[in-house]
């Protein structure tokens, strides 16, 4: 097997075509790891969630990482690490042609509001909650490829 570093324009293209990211996050020296849905475009990632741990952890400290992978063949793989800055665009004055062009990136998926708008607590009322439009801003962008040789 080889180990390859992928260049800037293959992180990108991997990130563009793939939906399923794992979202790090960090809160007093705790890691907090989850899989979240997102849409890349214009240099960040935009996703949709309801309120809970996950935000309120990036709210605290917006500094995060995201990991997409894609099964090669065989043993093969490649993986995109990205290093970024947690935005909230939420939907008021000042920020609502932001927190529209998050709708637009998303919204081009089929279902792009599942699971953000799925909670596993059936007691929550999930229509009176308040949605969270964000994105993250990449910073730093890297990844690698195992090829079987």
């Amino acid at each position: 097997m080889q180990i390859r570093t992928l260049s800037a324009l293959e992180c990108t293209k991997i990130l563009t075509a793939n939906r399923v990211g794992h979202l790090a996050c960090a809160k007093d020296g705790q890691p907090y790891v989850v899989p979240f849905y997102y849409a890349h475009a214009d240099n960040h990632l935009y996703a949709f969630s309801m309120p809970g741990k996950k935000i309120d952890w990036m709210r605290s400290n917006p500094l995060v990482s995201v990991q997409v992978e894609e099964r090669g063949t065989g043993r093969g793989w490649r993986s995109v690490i990205v290093n970024g800055r947690y935005e909230e665009l939420p939907d008021r004055i000042g920020h609502k042609v932001q927190c529209d062009h998050a709708w637009s990136v998303l919204s081009k998926h089929a279902d792009w509001w599942e699971p953000g708008a799925l909670k596993p607590d059936t007691y929550l009322d999930a229509e009176h909650l308040p949605h969270v439009f964000y994105r993250i801003s990449i910073a730093e962008v890297s990844g690698r490829e195992a090829i079987e040789s």
